[in-house]
């Protein structure tokens, strides 16, 4: 079994997302199986997430990793010059982590899913290093903190087991940035506890859908709307 440096300073091979992740075909499948009807998540003035039930928050992870998806992809074609190789082989990796993540709710969702995002990453220079770094890690933070955020509101048992595996990922992923940014900054979580996460004293920070979207919102130019919170 490989020790945390192991894990932290190996680029995470492709192949080896589901082992990590856990959710395999067989996982895939479930949650598939209950996401079968229509649903009308596109509005005239952007998307739509309709907390009532689990669509909202399939749909709200989806949305998220849509946008990590995105950063990513752009990164990974065109790393910053100050990157070292391995930062490089690290980001090339990483963006097919988030566009599985991505792949994944997408297709669990089928009709139900809302649309594709426009994002707007103008303010990120992704010819510097530290400008990228920073993106990144506040990216991974807040997806951390959503998912822990919004697990509570699963009332389909594969649907939140589904949504811990990918979350343990992300987890992963915030922990090698805040560690290229600063070594040792992984358990430094207090911007977001003072935007009300929660995290009783642990590593992981909870943060729910009415303080992320609008942190996210930065980075999206589709208007997203909120309902029955």
């Amino acid at each position: 079994m490989k020790n945390l440096q192991e894990i932290f300073t190996t680029p995470l091979q492709r192949r080896s997302f589901l082992q990590y992740a856990g959710a395999g075909a067989a996982g895939m499948a479930l949650v598939a199986v209950g996401c079968k009807k229509d649903r009308h998540t596109n509005v005239p003035d952007g998307v739509l997430l309709d907390f009532k039930d689990d669509f909202g928050v399939l749909n709200y992870a989806y949305a998220l990793e849509q946008l990590e998806a995105a950063f990513y992809i752009q990164v990974a074609s065109a790393p910053p010059s100050g990157f070292s190789a391995a930062e490089k082989a690290y980001f090339q990796d990483i963006q097919f982590h988030e566009i599985a993540h991505r792949e994944y709710f997408k297709k669990a969702l089928g009709t139900a899913a809302i649309g594709s995002l426009e994002v707007d990453f103008s303010s990120i220079n992704f010819t510097d290093r530290a400008s990228v770094l920073g993106a990144a890690m506040a990216f991974e933070d807040l997806g951390v903190a959503a998912y822990n955020g919004a697990g509570v509101r699963l009332k389909d048992t594969n649907f939140l087991l589904a949504a811990g595996k990918i979350v343990s990922v992300e987890a992963r992923h915030a922990s090698y940035v805040r560690d290229l940014v600063s070594y040792g900054s992984f358990a430094d979580l207090t911007t977001l506890t003072a935007l009300g996460a929660n995290n009783a004293g642990g590593l992981d920070a909870a943060l729910s859908p009415d303080k992320v979207l609008p942190i996210a919102g930065k980075y999206v130019k589709t208007k997203i709307n909120l309902i029955n919170l």
